[in-house]
């Protein structure tokens, strides 16, 4: 029977500690690309996707990412007041009456891996996606859409990958393959964070993954890994020996807004396609780098 993906987890619970000062009383996934934070972009994306349930795995501190999806009455009452109908309609949509939103407390902070683990009630032995927010995809349709198509075909767990340059392997889970399809190949074996001499290839695990239930098995049986974390990489290394898995090179552009380069090179790129400012940072830019 073909099983399609209505569940999607967030992982949301990390310290982000390469933003403090800024992240520490704020989420780092509430930290806005322009107008909207990280976090509704990872939504909006999964919701385009067909997901039905949003599960928001968030720790201590990571109220705002709840309050953010909540209605606000009294906001939207101030809004109707003072005839800001575009703006009333825009905080509408954010909340569809299709789709539900789960908060899951993760108590201790034991890596990706644990936070996935923690989704699993919510589950309900069913294939789900977990997106990470500050992994921002530019992308139509979104690689989300793109990995839920490709699984409504295959019917595996799917994890999507880019190829980065040989020197940055050790910030990324790494996989090794053998060729498929274009743009598709089958992952037979996974490694988290290593060094470029001994890298496996150079296709990087990157913040978008499609999963069977069956990876919880393997969640709840692994030894603690590098950092006395659970690592999701080490799950779905041990998975492979259950099922396929198979890594998708999504069509995008990603910005990863863990670093602080790569969240400003996002808060620029969509600066310059937002229709309300796009003109005014374009001329910006231009007058900033002719006087050098």
């Amino acid at each position: 029977m073909t099983k399609k993906i209505t569940k999607a987890v967030f992982p949301a619970a990390g310290m982000g500690t390469r933003f403090l000062p800024a992240t520490k009383a704020s989420p780092k996934e509430m930290l806005p690309i322009v107008d909207k934070p990280l976090i509704q972009y990872a939504a909006e994306e999964a919701i385009a996707a067909g997901i039905t349930d949003l599960i928001f795995i968030i720790g201590r501190t990571k109220r705002a990412i709840a309050d953010h999806f909540d209605k606000a009455y009294e906001l939207e009452v101030e809004l109707e007041t003072r005839g800001k109908t575009k703006v009333l309609e825009e905080l509408r949509a954010m909340l569809p009456l299709n789709v539900h939103y789960i908060f899951i407390r993760q108590a201790e902070a034991l890596g990706l891996g644990h936070a996935v683990l923690c989704a699993e009630p919510a589950i309900n032995n069913e294939p789900f996606a977990v997106i990470l927010a500050d992994d921002l995809i530019d992308a139509e349709p979104g690689a989300l859409s793109q990995m839920t198509a490709l699984y409504a075909q295959q019917q595996c767990s799917l994890v999507g990958v880019q190829n980065v340059e040989r020197d940055e392997t050790s910030s990324y889970g790494i996989v090794a393959t053998a060729p498929q399809a274009e743009r598709l190949h089958k992952v037979t074996r996974i490694v988290e964070k290593p060094k470029p001499e001994v890298a496996p290839s150079t296709l990087a695990v990157v913040g978008r993954y499609v999963l069977t239930p069956r990876i919880f098995h393997h969640l709840k049986h692994l030894p603690r890994g590098a950092g006395g974390e659970i690592q999701l990489t080490d799950a779905i290394e041990a998975l492979l020996a259950d099922e396929p898995v198979l890594a998708y090179e999504f069509i995008g552009k990603r910005y990863d807004c863990g670093s602080k380069a790569g969240y400003v090179e996002a808060t620029v790129e969509y600066a310059l396609k937002h229709p309300e400012i796009s003109e005014e940072i374009s001329r910006y830019l231009k007058a900033r780098f002719c006087q050098q």
